[in-house]
């Protein structure tokens, strides 16, 4: 028999606050009962029988595909999408409350129906249950780690596929449907997965997602972020570094988990730096590195923190002979070669460009750059990128890539901004990406090392100016005007 925590019956709300505390409820029990039997356990304890706890999960039942009147009718989520059964697992109800409180109200704001909260039957794996700086498994000896498997749900992939994402899930007869685009053990694996890569825990993360694949721009917004904190009146609260490591503005009082901090003795391997603002909605950068592999796996695990937008900003090679070095491109349509995503968005669905973040941008470069009309055309072209698995693309025989992108009518080449739009599409989350042009391999101009020193200096401050400065536009927009209806499925489930 398992060893369990105590029975928790379902409830059923009107309230959303109500509803999310329930969630806290079986939650919190869940975990507490893992951590206690995990300490035992560590500590040479016979346990009573295989422990298991389990997700909660929130339910909704209607018989009706007709949204209330009064009900955010502009938004493109928050609604089930016809009559029916629609239930989803929860975790980490103390990261997501905003956004689990947003989603529970929205959908009792659009049906008539009630909420129903209760205990799922889906295992939460031990590993789930650990707290941030809980390292307890560390002192099992051989033996012990091995009859943990026996004593412990471990994690199980099978649970924590992205069928639903990918719009191949399909319920077994009398299941429910979909509410969430994720599982709560698919969050927790990305979140967990998201300390490993980026060496920050997932409660710094902002809402607005900056990435680039050039140390240079993390330079530069390392030397912003403190400039910020210098600022007293900065909108800004907090610049986070890897290890955690915090730094508050000037004027605000340290925190206790400030000393937990500490710099890391190598970077990890996409590291992660967040400008904080204290509703969440500042700015986080990634430097990703090179290459689509690392494009879709930072991407696979943000998109389950369901940010507003995230935007490429990198550097190119530009396929236009008109084109100069500097030169700033606005991608609006991708060629995609990177492969890596083959499996799980076809090459036949389109990417469409969204029009919220293209004129997000082009308003941020007019603005930073101080130019408008015929001379923002002259440093700036729209056009569609490419982007290709090969690094040495031009090193293939007969010039077939070159004859594909001329095809494609491309005017930019790289290794990373496809798979991040592409994702973006997948994950329903806003995306764009403006480019810089550092070379043109087609017409004979290479980056020599004088010349790409001098050309980081001039760029990277104007470009990466320009990035944030796009994101506060669409902050300024407000988060329902952002989540565009392209992103989404007639049949679409409703949490955004």
């Amino acid at each position: 028999m398992p060893y369990l925590p105590e029975f928790v019956a379902p409830t059923r709300h009107t309230d959303p606050a109500q509803a999310l505390a329930q969630v806290r409820l079986i939650y919190d029990r869940s975990v507490a009962h893992l951590r206690d039997a995990m300490q035992r356990f560590v500590d040479g304890e016979t346990l009573p029988g295989h422990v298991r706890a389990y997700y909660p999960f929130v339910r909704i039942q209607t018989d009706t595909a007709t949204r209330l009147n009064g009900s955010e009718a502009h938004l493109s989520y928050g609604f089930v999408a016809g009559p029916g059964s629609f239930e989803t697992t929860l975790t980490r109800p103390d990261l997501y409350e905003k956004y689990y409180l947003e989603q529970f109200t929205l959908l009792l704001q659009s049906h008539r129906d009630e909420l129903e909260v209760g205990i799922s039957t889906q295992p939460i794996p031990v590993h789930f249950s650990f707290a941030e700086h809980d390292h307890i498994e560390g002192s099992l000896t051989a033996e012990r780690r091995q009859l943990m498997r026996d004593m412990f749900d471990l994690p199980d992939l099978s649970a924590m596929d992205d069928g639903i994402a990918n719009g191949t899930y399909e319920p077994k007869p009398g299941e429910p449907e979909p509410l969430s685009l994720f599982t709560a053990a698919r969050v927790d694996y990305s979140l967990h997965r998201l300390r490993h890569y980026t060496g920050t825990v997932p409660e710094h993360f902002q809402n607005f997602v900056l990435f680039t694949n050039y140390q240079f721009y993390i330079d530069e917004f390392v030397r912003l972020g403190h400039e910020c904190m210098e600022d007293p009146n900065s909108e800004y609260i907090a610049f986070v570094e890897p290890g955690n490591v915090i730094t508050r503005r000037v004027g605000l009082s340290t925190e206790a988990i400030d000393a937990l901090g500490a710099a890391p003795p190598r970077l990890p391997q996409m590291p992660a730096y967040h400008l904080i603002r204290a509703d969440n909605a500042g700015i986080t950068m990634v430097n990703i590195g090179v290459g689509p592999a690392n494009a879709k796996t930072i991407t696979d695990h943000i998109a389950v923190l369901r940010p507003h937008a995230w935007i490429m900003l990198g550097h190119c090679a530009g396929l236009r002979n008109s084109q100069q070095m500097g030169d700033y491109v606005l991608a609006h349509g991708y060629v995609r070669e990177d492969h890596v995503l083959d499996e799980d968005l076809p090459l036949w669905v389109p990417v469409p460009a969204l029009a919220e973040i293209q004129l997000a941008l082009e308003a941020a470069v007019s603005q930073i750059t101080e130019m408008k009309g015929a001379e923002l055309k002259r440093i700036m072209r729209t056009g569609t990128v490419a982007s290709t698995d090969n690094r040495n693309w031009e090193l293939l025989p007969d010039n077939r890539p070159q004859r594909r992108f001329s095809q494609s009518r491309a005017i930019a080449l790289d290794m990373e901004s496809a798979t991040i739009a592409a994702n973006g599409f997948r994950f329903r989350v806003p995306y764009g990406t403006l480019l810089c042009v550092s070379d043109k391999p087609l017409h004979g101009e290479i980056k020599l090392p004088g010349m790409a020193n001098h050309f980081y200096r001039e760029r990277v401050d104007q470009h990466l100016r320009i990035g944030i400065r796009a994101m506060e536009l669409l902050r300024d927009q407000g988060e329902g005007q952002l989540h565009s209806r392209k992103l989404r499925s007639f049949a679409e489930v409703a949490f955004q």
